[in-house]
């Protein structure tokens, strides 16, 4: 079984974001898979995608601390600013993150660890909704 949809995130400001619940609201054929792959493309240059603690978030807090000293703003030299001062470090922050995540699938759901949650980082000021390629592979139930 194979199945691509896109789907959108809502606009969310500068951070780290739990959004493993607004995916799968969004993918009802994730519940037909018995085993299989997820996989999610962030159709976008200047946020990310990562798989990373969802219970405390105060660790989404401490992430963007990271990337603010990782990609600051303001770099005397820097080319690309049409766009404003946050786009150059948002594309770097998208390429050390990345922008794309397999998961297992099984008995419909997503095989995570305990406390793993899958994370929009959005790295503009206002980055605006969010797309999102899914790939869904694998053995009907």
């Amino acid at each position: 079984m194979w199945h691509r949809t896109t789907l959108t995130l809502s606009p969310r400001r500068q951070g780290f974001h739990l959004v493993t619940d607004e995916i799968i609201d969004q993918l009802p054929a994730l519940a037909a898979v018995r085993l299989g792959l997820l996989h999610l493309q962030l159709l976008h240059t200047s946020a990310s995608l990562t798989l990373n603690e969802n219970a405390d978030p105060d660790v989404r807090h401490d992430m963007a601390l990271y990337a603010e000293r990782l990609a600051p703003q303001g770099i005397d030299g820097m080319r690309h600013t049409l766009e404003g001062p946050d786009d150059m470090p948002a594309h770097v922050l998208a390429s050390l993150f990345g922008t794309q995540l397999t998961l297992a699938v099984e008995s419909g759901r997503l095989a995570t660890g305990t406390w793993q949650g899958i994370w929009l980082g959005e790295h503009r000021q206002h980055g605006g909704p969010r797309r999102i390629l899914a790939t869904l592979n694998g053995d009907d139930a």
